[in-house]
Order: structure tokens, then sequence, then C-alpha cells
């Protein structure tokens, strides 16, 4: 007896599962954006991500739990960039701040996400082999993207001026900066600590498919 559907069927649907999600949330976020540069500073990244996926989805297949959690980061960030970090319905006085907070689920993902990505290819590209050195490296990584993006939100106020406002999110705190990182941190420390072991089960089984 055959099964009604093939693995490589399922991938299949799963593929365009995924790209219709991230195309409807698109269309969603540039529906009357609060501030039109702001969206485009915001959806970019996850516009270049989509991009880099769909051109190697064939020749480096991610594993489905990778797929999931980069696509739930690209809603995270054309949700911001809908409305503008500092203006996210929900999120006004979180963790009792007198600041909107959304930006720090941002951030808090900008390491979560990147985390998981460092994992998958460190492994399967053999780069570090060893558990705890695998670790300083992935956080290294995310500690470094993190950095990166804060020179690139820094580089455009200076190009753009007051009009970067909305993008840089700061909300008057003085050490928005230096938190955007220490959220990213706890981001990378926490998806090592839930998700190691579901993430190697599903190496495991792409392993078993010779995708590697």
């Amino acid at each position: 007896m055959t099964r009604p559907f093939s693995n490589s069927t399922n991938i299949t649907i799963n593929a365009y599962l995924w790209a219709i999600i991230f195309t409807l949330a698109l269309i969603w976020s540039g529906i009357a954006p609060k501030d039109q540069l702001t969206w485009a500073l915001e959806v970019l990244p996850a516009v270049i991500g989509g991009i880099i996926l769909f051109s190697t989805y064939h020749r480096f297949r991610l594993t489905p739990l990778l797929y999931f959690l980069i696509l739930l980061h690209c809603i995270v960030l054309m949700v911001g960039g809908h409305y503008t970090y500092a203006e996210v319905p929900l999120f006004d006085g979180l963790w009792g701040s007198e600041r909107n907070n959304y930006d720090k689920v941002g951030h808090f993902f900008q390491g979560f996400v990147p985390a998981l990505i460092a994992r998958e290819i460190l492994i399967r590209k053999q780069v570090i082999n060893g558990t705890y050195w695998r670790h300083v490296m992935i956080l290294s990584i995310c500690l470094a993207f993190s950095a990166f993006y804060e020179l690139i939100e820094w580089w455009v106020a200076l190009a753009s001026g007051e009009e970067a406002e909305a993008f840089l999110g700061t909300q008057g705190y003085v050490w928005d900066t230096q938190s955007d990182m220490w959220f990213a941190l706890i981001g990378a420390v926490t998806a090592l600590l839930l998700l190691s072991n579901s993430h190697d089960k599903q190496l495991d089984i792409l392993r078993q498919q010779s995708k590697f």
C-alpha cells in the first residue's frame, strides 16, 4: 500500500505554505504603515532572508524547526515595520516600563533565531565538533550580529537625520543599545537551552535523507 503523500510532496507543500504566510504578512505590513521609511528599513532584512532561503532551498535545505523560526522572526520584523517599534499595540508599559518594549521582543528574536541558524551551519559543515566551543562560537556570532545591527542603525541615523528616529526606536532610553544586545544574548542562550535536543533530532532526520 502506497502512502497518499510522499515525503518530497509534504516538503513541497510546507515550502508553499511558508511562502504564502510570508507573502501575506509582507502585504499586510506594507498597507498604510505608520512610517514609510521605517517600514522599508525594518522589512528589508526579512525580504533579503526570504530571497536567500528561496535561492538555497534545493542546495542547502534547512530543518523544519529553523524554517518555522525564521518565518516567525520575519513576522516580528514586519509587525515592527508596520507600526514602528515604539507604537506596537499591547506592548506599552510591558515589564513595568514607561516605554513600548516590542523592540526588546525583536532583539530577543535577533539572538534566538540566529543561534539556531549558526548551530545548524556549524554542525552540518563540521566547523566545530565540541559542544562547549560550539556554544561559545554561537553566542559570539549572535553578539557580533547584534552589535553590527546596532552599527547599521547608527549609520542610517547619520545618513537620514531625524527621519530615522522611528527606526532607532530608543524612545529616550539612554541604555537602549546595550539592552538590545543583552536581549539578543538572552535569546541566543534560551534557544540553545530549550531547542538543542529538538534541533538534533531534526538534524538526524535530515542526515538520513542525505540532505547534508
